[in-house]
């Protein structure tokens, strides 16, 4: 999880709807509302993975690729709504590292965005799974909360509970946010399910030294 991801999309609502998948996907997404000098805009962003839609104004996303490969190789994913085969063939033999067509359906690209970071990224990896908040650790690719030399294994949901609260420190999250973000993630719980969850969570962190990491706010959420 995690990693910087630069959205070049025309199509205002594509982009938005775009920039709050990854966001939930735990990414860091920035999308360009101009096209002047596009490649120049993500190279000074240092991107981990572009998305770049094939037809921009003014210019192809093919050539914003080319520009892209004389001064970086970071990975690219085409977005194009044409299905048009030689377009994929263009758009690989530009660079690209991946071609999706619209309407795209979010889990797919959700796992070819990882398929193709997993590829590029090698060892530094690890480095993005985790997140240090107050002294406790969360390591998403072990599973685990950590502080000083206590640790505690983690379940999936749990850890999915922490990941969403970790990305934001210091601001609360909703409870109903966390449940759609839960199911968004083929993994269904109702609101009492949550609270147990949480309750298992504050027993885990408790057990580590950190009792009161959690904070709930009544009608609002929880915020670490």
């Amino acid at each position: 999880m995690g990693g910087r991801i630069v959205i070049v999309e025309d199509e205002e609502i594509t982009r938005r709807e775009l920039k709050i998948l990854l966001e939930n996907a735990m990414y860091e997404a920035v999308a360009l509302d101009s096209f002047e000098r596009a490649a120049a805009q993500i190279i000074s962003l240092s991107p981990d993975l572009v998305l770049l839609d094939v037809n921009l104004p003014g210019c192809s996303g093919f050539d914003v690729c080319t520009q892209l490969r004389q001064e970086t190789d970071v990975p690219v994913i085409f977005l194009t709504s044409r299905t048009d085969s030689m377009d994929e063939l263009s758009g690989i033999l530009k660079g690209g590292d991946d071609y999706i067509t619209k309407p795209y359906q979010a889990p797919i690209l959700l796992a070819r965005i990882m398929t193709v970071l997993k590829r590029t990224s090698g060892s530094s990896a690890r480095e993005t799974t985790q997140f240090t908040v107050r002294g406790v650790r969360l390591d998403i690719s072990r599973c685990t909360l950590s502080r000083g030399k206590l640790s505690a294994d983690l379940t999936k949901n749990e850890m999915k509970i922490l990941s969403r609260l970790y990305v934001c420190p210091g601001q609360y999250v909703a409870r109903t946010d966390l449940i759609e973000y839960l199911w968004e993630n083929q993994i269904f719980i109702d609101d009492n399910t949550l609270s147990v969850h949480v309750t298992r969570i504050r027993e885990k962190l408790r057990s580590i030294g950190a009792a009161d990491f959690i904070e709930t706010k009544r009608g609002i959420g929880y915020r670490i």
